[in-house]
């Protein structure tokens, strides 16, 4: 018989490809962790993991292994949860992969969907919209707030969130512009942006090809709080989403200009899988989206 432990351990090493990060995530040591993977190899009779001195990916069986480990975890899931919802009780864990111009506005989803269902609790994991996809068709995330023209529509329900549009926040000393602006001027400031990989920066830097301009980059990050921290400290300014602004109010020291010439606009969705029957924390994340329409 399998027991459940080892699927989810067999899966987060999937997703990791790495026995350290693996056993962190599941709470154990590494050695308990590969001991485990190794007695469920001999019990199954066959070889999951390719061995060297590091990690070096799944045998073919154990990707098979992988796809129903992880069937068989969704369906457990699923079943734990319907008990308790046939009782009157939505709870269990809800795992949102969110883009990080989306962080703002999951933050506000989440507070309506715990005031509807206070039983359910919420991890947000911060990602790529590349990422997400991967992590939604893999079943390691139930759903995610992404770019609605970045996911697919096969084996995915896609509800419209919201349309993510852009302003720069530029340290006060730096201008002394209130108004909106064109992204021609937003190239002159020295600017802090997302990491070349991210969507979020993949959109401005096509913004600015487009226009012929060669922004003054001087740092890049993996989120927007070191990049709106140097714009308070009044070290460079960046482009950040009106959504994120609003959500965090005056930043001292700043300027919020809104962007223009063209003025960018981009659709935010709320992304699941196709299941059948649906998680109940999932469709009372759903339910959540319909009514704040």
């Amino acid at each position: 018989m399998f027991d459940l432990r080892d699927l989810h351990l067999l899966s987060a090493l999937a997703r990791h490809r790495h026995f350290a990060k693996a056993a962190e995530e599941c709470g154990i040591s590494q050695p308990a962790f590969s001991m485990r993977i190794r007695n469920l190899e001999d019990r199954l009779g066959v070889s999951i993991v390719r061995r060297a001195n590091r990690f070096q990916g799944l045998t073919e069986e154990g990707e098979m292994i992988v796809r129903r480990a992880r069937r068989i975890l969704d369906d457990a899931k699923a079943l734990e949860q319907e008990v308790l919802a046939s009782r009157g009780e939505i709870s269990g864990t809800l795992i949102l992969g969110v883009i990080p111009t989306a962080i703002a506005f999951t933050g506000r989803l989440i507070k309506h969907l715990q005031a509807a269902h206070p039983r359910i609790l919420s991890r947000i994991e911060t990602m790529s919209a590349t990422a997400i996809q991967y992590r939604l068709d893999e079943g390691s995330i139930d759903a995610g707030v992404t770019y609605g023209d970045s996911i697919g529509t096969d084996l995915r329900h896609v509800h419209p969130l919201y349309e993510e549009t852009y302003v720069l926040l530029v340290p006060q000393h730096m201008t002394q512009e209130t108004g909106p602006i064109p992204w021609a001027r937003v190239a002159e400031f020295p600017l802090s942006l997302l990491e070349p990989q991210m969507q979020n920066r993949r959109i401005i830097d096509r913004i600015f090809a487009e226009q012929g301009l060669h922004p003054h980059v001087v740092a890049e990050t993996s989120g927007f709080t070191a990049s709106m921290v140097m714009a308070r400290e009044g070290l460079a300014a960046t482009v950040v989403p009106r959504v994120l602004v609003r959500a965090l109010g005056d930043l001292a020291g700043t300027r919020v200009l809104p962007l223009v010439d063209p003025v960018v606009s981009k659709p935010i969705c709320l992304a699941t899988l196709a299941r059948d029957p649906e998680l109940p924390t999932v469709d009372a994340l759903r339910r959540v989206v319909t009514s704040l329409r």
